[in-house]
């Protein structure tokens, strides 16, 4: 089959159509030169990801290379086999190419099922990686508003105390002015209190957005009434059973303003789950020698075992439309941050128990390397 016989080359064959020959040199060339691009090509790639992809599919790639070069190689020789009759070096350029075929026509069959489902793995997480950029990026916007509202909010805070001392230095000597009626009295007291009223939301609020380098001796007991005062507005509202116990040593080492963050975090959610009027929130302090545990406890609807999966990543809310996903995502870094704990139970129409953990000290190797890490 393969003898070396003396075979009649192709330009006898195209002396009935001289005009298409160099179409047909030329045409091949390129088909030549392209595939062996792409051969290179090929073996680039396995080169460059050898460390990522499988090995046996680096076999496939170099064998799928081989054979887009011998394919490449039998248009060549069409052009060579033209002028010059080297059949049998295009004979073995076919049995090459038939064994090549063969291999890589096995090798696809067998991964046809696993290229469909990398296919579409690969299409979902990429509709999915879509559909988080646009929830991180909504998330992130949300964020920032939040920051530029507590920016803004301290701002006002500290500016309205001015005005407000003033006032009640006012109210101060209308009451102690000779000659006053009981009723002009009165209404002075009363504007001396409401002008103390604001001064105290205004310390409570700095208080919340005043950061601190290092840790600090807080007492948790103290920094939820902060917590409260800031959220009587919605407990009178929504006309709550809000309760508080307390018990043992309080007193923890960390970051003021983070803690009355999280205990905002937490507290708040709380009193917005309670529905109805007579709903209960029972916040239970614990101070024992090691450290202090804080239990938030509502009687709202509960939440979906679905959420709780994930209920501390970015962007999950049990709020629905209605939350940003930040709050529960933060509590958890704070956390983190103070070597604390948080646990949640939940029964769907029964309530939610938040367990919050905090370490009455942190020793100093490990609060550097998390200030290191942070």
């Amino acid at each position: 089959m393969l003898d070396p016989v003396a075979l009649m080359p192709h330009a006898v064959c195209w002396a009935a159509a001289p005009k298409l020959i160099w179409t047909m040199v030329v045409t091949n060339a390129i088909t030549f030169l392209s595939y062996l691009s792409i051969c290179l090509t090929l073996l680039f790639l396995v080169r460059r990801t050898g460390r990522v992809i499988a090995r046996d599919w680096a076999y496939f790639l170099v064998g799928f290379a081989l054979f887009i070069v011998a394919c490449g190689s039998t248009h060549l020789l069409e052009v060579i086999t033209t002028w010059t009759p080297v059949f049998w070096v295009d004979a073995w350029t076919n049995i090459l190419t038939a064994v090549l075929s063969a291999y890589v026509a096995i090798m696809l069959i067998r991964r046809a099922g696993r290229i469909g489902f990398g296919v579409n793995d690969y299409a979902e997480r990429l509709q999915n990686s879509e559909a988080e950029r646009l929830q991180l990026q909504e998330s992130l916007i949300s964020a920032q508003k939040i920051e530029e509202w507590s920016r803004i909010s301290a701002a006002v805070s500290h500016e309205i105390r001015g005005p407000l001392e003033a006032i009640q230095n006012l109210q101060f000597l209308i009451q102690n002015a000779e000659g006053i009626s009981p009723e002009i009295a009165d209404m002075a007291l009363s504007t001396t209190e409401e002008a103390a009223r604001v001064l105290a939301i205004s310390d409570s609020t700095l208080s919340f957005m005043r950061e601190t380098k290092g840790r600090e001796a807080l007492d948790i007991a103290k920094a939820l009434e902060s917590v409260r005062f800031l959220l009587n507005p919605l407990i009178r509202e929504k006309g709550l059973d809000f309760q508080v116990e307390v018990s043992g040593n309080c007193v923890v080492e960390a970051y003021p303003g983070e803690i009355r963050q999280i205990l905002l975090n937490i507290i708040r959610n709380a009193c917005e789950a309670a529905v109805g009027r007579g709903s209960r929130v029972l916040i239970q302090v614990q101070g024992e020698e090691d450290g202090v545990q804080v239990t938030v406890s509502d009687t709202g609807p509960g939440i979906d075992p679905e959420i709780m999966q994930n209920l501390f990543s970015f962007g999950k809310s049990t709020k629905g439309s209605k939350g940003n996903g930040i709050g529960l995502w933060t509590v958890k870094h704070l956390m983190d941050k103070h070597h604390g704990e948080v646990k949640v139970d939940s029964v769907v129409g029964r309530g939610t128990s938040f367990r919050l953990w905090w370490p009455a000290k942190v020793e100093q190797e490990r609060a550097d390397l998390l200030m290191a890490g942070d």
